[in-house]
Parts: structure tokens; C-alpha cells; sequence
């Protein structure tokens, strides 16, 4: 344990714009949200020598003063591996001043935690030590590929949230490989989906739960699978995987939600060794400018098809 010193903190063009309470969050990790809340309450927090409230907005050039508290002393991160740092940069797709566009590899979390203690957005931080800001927009499975948004300033950031929040004007589209022959054509399904409250952390169809909505569409008929695009119109946690295994076509190399036998079948015959899973397409629009991005199946899961003709 140790505790901090006064400081006092410029609140740069990235920082503001966002609330006191989500600024201190972040500037002082683990503490908890009570404690941040009281320290508020007190009037040890202050922006500009004045007291201020939890949702105070925060503007370029204010003063904050962040008070003493006791921390729990962190382990620092390691260093992420050479070959992370190589995988990560060759994954990189699209750079502009604001955004970085990348092909995440299968395999690879989003963010360190219980399972990773390093996922893209650390290892990219320490590959681009340069930027002072560096904040993944939304977040992709560990087992599924494909495109990644990561914003470079708040100002994107939060552009870009507001387009997932309103009506999900951010075109997301997905390539899956499924179990079984789909029959018909294109179908657009709702379903309510509720995360299980257990250490599994699985998603299940239910009466309790959010509305979600994906559009699917055969892409290619095989025997005995069918190569789906998928678009979501809102973004659960495992969203595509719970739906598809509802209607009885899981996912090829779904451990969670598929059906063991098939995946081992598949991955005998075929040689499918992972979740066939990939974030493919990208469009949205931000101040007038068109953004498009593809990413092609990688070759792991392409060397899959061939065998399925």
C-alpha cells in the first residue's frame, strides 16, 4: 500500500469534455467508486479552486486538484514479447491522425485481464509510446478475427460511440462458418439474450433479456455447413454465437456454444483448429467523411473451405 501525493492535473483537449467522477476513475485505477464519491463530497476534489460535483464536465486548460489517497501498490505491466509487438503492428490496417484500423488476429484478447495480462490495446501502447492516447472503441471476443477500432483522440472516441449508441450507425458485418444446411434466404432476428450470473459468463436466450438484433445471410452452401455473413444491428456480448446456436447452427470450433463432436469432426476432416469467427466489414460516417474497411478471412480459416466443396 502507498499513499499519493497532492497533484495537480491540466486537463489536455483528450481529457475534456468528460464528468469529474469518470476522469478521477481513470486517473486513480482501483479505487473504488465510493471513495471517489466521497472525496467529491468533501470538497477534496477541486477543479479551478472551487468544489465541484460528480458531474461536472471538465474543459481544456481546468486546474484539478486530486487529493492524498492510499493505493494498493500494481505490479507493472511486462513487456510485451517481440513477436507480439511484430503481430500487432503487421495487424495494422488504416492510420490517420485520429484512428488506427486493425485486423486482430484470433486468439489475442482486446484487453489484459484474469486470462491475458497483456491484450491489443497494452501491447499497442507500448508499440506506439509516442501517443498519449490510445482507447479501443468497441471490443472483439479473444477468439474472433477481424477488424478493430482503436480512437487516437476522446473527440473520436466519443464520435464514434455516439454512432454504436444511435441506432447502431456503425455497419458492422461478420463471416461465420455454421453447422448445417440454412434454409431460405436472407432473415433478420430478434432475440432477447441475458448474461448467465455465473463464472462461465455465457450469454443465453431469454424472456429477461436485452432485445438483439443480427441480419443473416448465406453466403455459400456446403454439405453439412453454410458460410454466413452476419450483420449486427446491436452489439451484445457474444451476440452472433448465442443466436446462431438458438437456431440450432452453431458456430464451427464454438467450444462455449457449439456441439463438441462437430467441432472435433471439423477440425479432423477439415482442419478447422479455431473459433470460424471473422469482424469482416466496417462503414460509418463521421463530419461528412466515409469510412470503409474490409479485412480478408485469414489463412486459417480460408485453408478450411477448399475441403468442404
Amino acid at each position: 500500500m502507498n499513499q499519493t501525493k497532492v497533484t495537480l492535473h491540466t486537463i489536455t483537449e483528450n481529457e475534456s469534455g468528460q464528468r469529474i467522477d469518470n476522469f478521477l476513475l481513470r486517473q486513480l485505477k482501483g479505487i473504488p467508486k465510493t471513495r471517489i464519491y466521497r472525496i467529491l463530497r468533501k470538497g477534496e476534489v477541486r477543479v479551478n479552486k472551487k468544489r465541484t460535483k460528480p458531474e461536472h464536465k471538465l474543459q481544456p486548460g481546468d486546474i484539478v486538484r486530486i487529493p492524498p489517497v492510499v493505493m494498493e501498490e500494481k505490479k507493472p505491466l511486462s513487456k510485451a514479447p517481440d513477436h507480439l509487438l511484430r503481430l500487432v503492428k503487421e495487424a495494422t490496417l488504416f492510420e490517420d491522425e485520429t484512428l488506427i484500423v486493425l485486423n486482430k488476429p484470433g486468439g489475442l484478447a482486446v484487453h489484459g485481464g484474469s486470462h491475458a495480462e497483456l491484450g491489443v490495446i497494452e501491447i499497442l501502447r507500448q508499440l506506439r509510446s509516442e501517443l498519449d492516447y490510445l482507447e479501443l472503441v468497441h471490443r472483439l471476443d479473444r477468439e474472433t478475427s477481424g477488424l478493430l477500432l482503436i480512437a487516437k483522440s476522446r473527440k473520436m472516441l466519443q464520435a464514434l460511440h455516439t454512432l454504436l449508441r444511435e441506432a447502431h450507425r456503425i455497419e458492422k458485418h461478420y463471416t461465420a462458418l455454421v453447422s448445417g444446411e440454412w434454409q431460405g434466404g436472407t432473415e433478420k432476428m430478434t432475440h432477447t439474450l441475458e448474461r448467465q450470473q455465473n463464472r462461465n459468463q455465457k450469454v443465453q436466450v431469454s424472456r429477461e433479456g436485452k432485445a438483439s438484433t443480427s441480419i443473416f445471410t448465406p453466403i455459400r452452401h456446403y454439405k453439412g455447413a453454410t458460410l454466413m455473413d452476419v450483420q449486427i444491428l446491436t452489439g451484445r456480448m457474444h451476440q452472433i454465437r448465442t443466436q446462431l446456436a438458438h437456431l440450432e447452427h452453431p458456430i464451427i470450433g464454438d467450444t462455449m456454444y457449439g456441439d463438441k463432436k462437430l467441432n472435433s469432426y471439423f477440425g479432423k476432416h477439415f482442419g478447422s483448429k479455431r473459433l470460424f469467427l471473422h469482424a469482416s466489414s466496417l462503414s460509418f460516417e463521421i463530419d461528412g467523411k466515409t469510412y470503409h474497411f474490409e479485412a480478408p478471412l485469414p489463412d486459417e480459416l480460408q485453408k478450411v473451405l477448399p475441403g468442404l466443396e
